[in-house]
């Protein structure tokens, strides 16, 4: 069994949303939007993330650099297709896989069985094997500031017999 730990931040944009909010490859109705390279999903890059590190593969950012145009406004749910093919191809299956989302606003109840069967969806696994939590920061920190939103994940792979 490998197990594998995934992390992400992005702040949201001065002003106006100038694109969607997408989390968990779920558009999120908002008035501002994150500043990333790519679509700016926090929920998938740190799926993306967990999965590679149980893969002994690094992270996003080494596979999918923010240097490369070619990802510049790039559907992340691109990284996390990629990252679920790679634990097929080397003879992993997924056990498990649980995130947190952390944000002060937007609230996501709404959202999270949404995201929840999109994950499963993209790792080719039954929705039940896939947790989708969110937390507030307590108006606390950057996120109870709602500077920023921010993820965590973690992943269970077993060897495939």
């Amino acid at each position: 069994m490998r197990i594998g730990l995934g992390h992400d931040t992005h702040r949201f944009e001065e002003g106006p949303a100038r694109r969607p909010l997408v989390l968990g490859g779920v558009a999120v109705p908002f008035h501002r939007s994150l500043v990333g390279h790519s679509d700016a999903d926090v929920l998938f890059h740190a799926l993306t993330d967990a999965i590679l590190g149980a893969l002994g593969e690094g992270d996003i950012g080494d596979v999918f650099p923010d240097t490369d145009e070619e990802n510049r406004g790039r559907n992340s749910a691109e990284f996390l297709k990629y990252a679920a093919d790679l634990v097929y191809e080397r003879g992993w299956r997924f056990e498990n896989v649980d995130a947190v989302i952390f944000a002060q606003a937007p609230k996501l109840g709404p959202y999270k069985a949404q995201m929840k069967i999109e994950i499963a969806r993209i790792l080719d696994i039954p929705p039940e094997m896939v947790g989708v939590k969110a937390k507030t920061g307590e108006r606390v920190g950057f996120i109870g500031r709602e500077e920023a939103i921010s993820a965590e994940a973690v992943v269970l792979l077993e060897n495939d017999p």
